[in-house]
């Protein structure tokens, strides 16, 4: 019997589950999930830097992305899945290192379609970029 979405959050956050790959690979972790809105965070340093010294711009999309993903996740029906059909990130400041915390919120599920938001911070508190993401809700593939 395959996991429901909400399942696996349950299972990533506690640790039962491991996580997608790409967010093993990154370091992202889950902190909140639930109600149509979400918190991951993840360390950043020299690895993820650009040719300018600062983290690199994608990496920010992909915290962006993880998180309203999980937001979109919670609020997903039993048998349903979604993919991205477009992604925005406007940047506000360069990250060198330390934490990141994206925090996304669903602010309308349609029939066939979700929009989030999310909003990326540093350590200390500063907003580092918002990211808005629509995504489209299809059947999910068999397990």
């Amino acid at each position: 019997m395959a996991m429901t979405l909400g399942e696996y959050l349950e299972g990533w956050r506690s640790g039962a589950v491991p996580p997608p790959p790409i967010v093993a690979r990154l370091g992202i972790r889950l902190r909140e999930a639930g109600g149509g809105s979400a918190v991951v965070e993840m360390a950043v340093g020299r690895e993820l830097w650009n040719a300018m010294g600062t983290v690199h711009g994608g990496v920010f999309a992909d915290l962006a992305d993880v998180a309203m993903g999980v937001a979109l996740a919670t609020v997903a029906g039993e048998g349903e899945s979604f993919t991205t059909a477009h992604l925005e990130v406007h940047y506000f400041a360069a990250v060198r290192e330390g934490e990141l915390e994206a925090r996304a919120t669903v602010l309308r599920r349609g029939a066939a379609t979700g929009f989030a938001e999310c909003e990326l911070r540093d350590a200390e508190g500063r907003l580092v970029a918002k990211a808005s993401s629509t995504c489209l809700f299809v059947e999910a593939a068999a397990p």
